[in-house]
């Protein structure tokens, strides 16, 4: 199974194509789609959406692990931010991609077994479960790879129960 983790943004967003086999997880492709911040909003939600429907179709994931919206701290973001998170459902659907949505807290917990866990230890984590490279260095990306392996756990959760 192939899934596509995507941690949505108006200027960043980070996505990852993780392939789970097998019980092991290997990172096929990570990175982030960024947005010319000069160009007025509704192109760079095109922007989004044409990058996203590219990476799409060159990997053609069996599902989709997003972030849900979850603000305490930015109120200002959380309009784009919620702009560029329809586009990136849309863009899914379209391409008849299989959504699962995730909160920061349950993919913290489900990664580091702590749900305030900060930035350093998800990254940490995260690499214990599946190899990076040294380049990943964006915080969007890893989130993104994170909300992969969350999803990942939560499928091997299944496969237990039954």
């Amino acid at each position: 199974m192939l899934i596509l983790g995507i941690d949505p943004g108006i200027g960043i967003t980070g996505y990852s194509f993780i392939e789970f086999k097998n019980d092991n997880l290997t990172l096929l492709n990570s990175g982030s789609i960024q947005t010319d911040k000069t160009a007025p909003h509704p192109k760079r939600l095109l922007e989004l959406k044409n990058d996203l429907d590219y990476l799409i179709k060159k990997y053609n994931p069996n599902c989709a692990s997003i972030e849900q919206l979850f603000f305490f701290k930015n109120q200002k973001t959380i309009i784009p931010v919620a702009q560029a998170r329809g586009v990136i459902l849309t863009t899914l659907e379209e391409n008849n991609i299989p959504m699962y949505e995730y909160t920061p807290l349950v993919v913290k917990q489900t990664i580091t077994g702590h749900g305030r866990a900060d930035k350093s230890t998800v990254k940490m984590m995260v690499k214990n479960c599946i190899e990076i490279s040294e380049k990943v260095k964006l915080d969007d990306t890893i989130d993104a790879i994170a909300l992969a392996v969350c999803h990942a756990q939560n499928l091997r959760f299944k496969e237990e129960i039954k």
